[in-house]
């Protein structure tokens, strides 16, 4: 089959040197995207810069993005030739709007009017002691997936942090039933680290407990050849 996979995470500009990004590292879809080529899967993994990545393979095709805009083209142009997608990446929530002196907030009369402003300077000074960064909220990509392509198979990938495992498993369901997905991976930050990786993969009903990334492949592989 022919499987698109996102893994990393992105990083979001605040200037030319200085930007808002997380820790995933890429790990999870490395292993993933080295158990499906291993099955014969056809794969093209968008991933970052700083992410780890397979060694090149004959059905590996790799493409890089910085940011979350970057993973909207890219994937809206891509997906319509996958009949899987495995979004693991960490998209950001958030992009930097613009940066300014604490002075310049206190003496707007409207604050909505410093979203329209743009930072001209290449790096941005360090001078004053506060600064403010206003942000605003990208699209959640993973609810246009099924716009993009009706018939393709999803799976999403939700992590919360130091939460029960029942309100886990339940967002995890919401978000299932939100973005039309065949599964959703739920992890909990707390559970994650060298030595294990405790996931839930959460079906519509039922789920499955993992304890390492590479059950977590496994089990990924074992659902995407029972849609072939």
């Amino acid at each position: 089959m022919k499987i698109l996979i996102t893994s990393g995470g992105t990083s979001e500009a605040i200037d030319s040197v200085r930007s808002i990004t997380n820790h995933s590292s890429g790990r999870l879809g490395k292993i993933i995207t080295e158990t499906l080529l291993k099955a014969g899967h056809e794969i093209c993994l968008i991933t970052t810069p700083q992410a780890v990545k397979p060694a090149s393979h004959s059905n590996l095709t790799i493409i890089e993005i910085k940011n979350t805009a970057d993973l909207l083209q890219s994937m809206k142009d891509k997906i319509v030739d996958f009949q899987v997608l495995i979004h693991s990446m960490a998209v950001s929530d958030y992009t930097p709007v613009y940066m300014t002196g604490l002075d310049e907030v206190q003496s707007s009369q409207d604050l909505t009017e410093l979203l329209d402003k743009k930072n001209q300077e290449t790096k941005i000074s360090s001078k004053k002691d506060v600064q403010v960064l206003f942000l605003k909220k990208n699209p959640k990509i993973i609810s246009l997936v099924k716009e993009w392509n009706p018939s393709i198979h999803l799976i999403g990938f939700k992590l919360l942090v130091d939460v029960s495992q029942e309100y886990l498993i339940q967002i995890a369901r919401e978000s299932l039933e939100k973005n039309k997905a065949d599964i959703i991976v739920a992890n909990d930050l707390t559970q994650i680290n060298a030595e294990q990786h405790i996931a839930y993969l959460v079906e519509k009903s039922s789920f499955q407990t993992a304890t390492r990334k590479q059950e977590i492949a496994d089990f990924l592989l074992k659902k995407i050849q029972s849609y072939e």
